[in-house]
């Protein structure tokens, strides 16, 4: 395998790069990281809508979550027929415990929950965002790096939009001190073996 490459720009908040052992795992399991990240993309649609639903009062919540939900289907659509192009069909992959063990950090009380359901979302959208950066630049076809680049721009305005939610109705500090013991929960989560490729094991 050539020397792999990483992106130049560094998130905020991500304090830990994805190792070199699932980037050589993604890289060498193309087909199945993209059944993976459509699963995703359709997920993260799923996510949106929930938030929606759960909080329907809350203000200036669905302007914002609604084009998310779309954009998210638009990429699973997008990702669906690129597949179906070279003959591939959407199966269904055991999942990571990725999501789910993120999950079990959002309190339960509100506003807390709110507050945890909007910086878990942004953290998965920023490790995506991370993720995709990378297999864009190792990609060994000019249609999966295509593919991959179209994804990034939106990828990164989702995790922005997450995070200017939660700093807009919550105390900044108490925000950023919640965000950063969130980011240490999905490094250890991260950090635990699931020797499948996935976007996010």
């Amino acid at each position: 395998m050539s020397e792999i490459k990483r992106p130049t720009f560094h998130i905020k908040h991500l304090t830990k790069l994805s190792s070199e052992k699932w980037i050589k795992l993604a890289l060498s399991n193309p087909i199945e990281i993209l059944i993976d990240h459509a699963h995703c993309e359709r997920k993260a649609a799923g996510v949106a809508i929930q938030l929606m639903f759960r909080y329907p009062s809350e203000p200036n919540l669905a302007e914002v979550l609604s084009p998310i939900a779309r954009e998210e289907l638009e990429h699973f659509e997008k990702i669906l027929y690129f597949l179906k192009a070279k003959g591939i069909e959407l199966k269904a992959l055991q999942p990571p415990p990725y999501g789910s063990e993120l999950a079990k950090n959002v309190r339960k009380d509100e506003p807390l929950r709110m507050l945890d359901s909007f910086l878990v979302a942004g953290i998965i959208e920023a490790r995506s965002h991370e993720r995709l950066s990378i297999l864009a630049l190792n990609a060994k076809d000019n249609s999966s790096r295509d593919l991959y680049n179209s994804l990034l721009e939106s990828e990164a305005r989702h995790f922005g939009i997450y995070w200017k939610l939660a700093h807009s109705k919550f105390d900044k500090d108490k925000t950023i001190k919640r965000l950063n013991e969130l980011v240490k929960k999905e490094e250890e989560i991260l950090s635990n073996t699931f020797m499948k490729p996935r976007v996010h094991s």
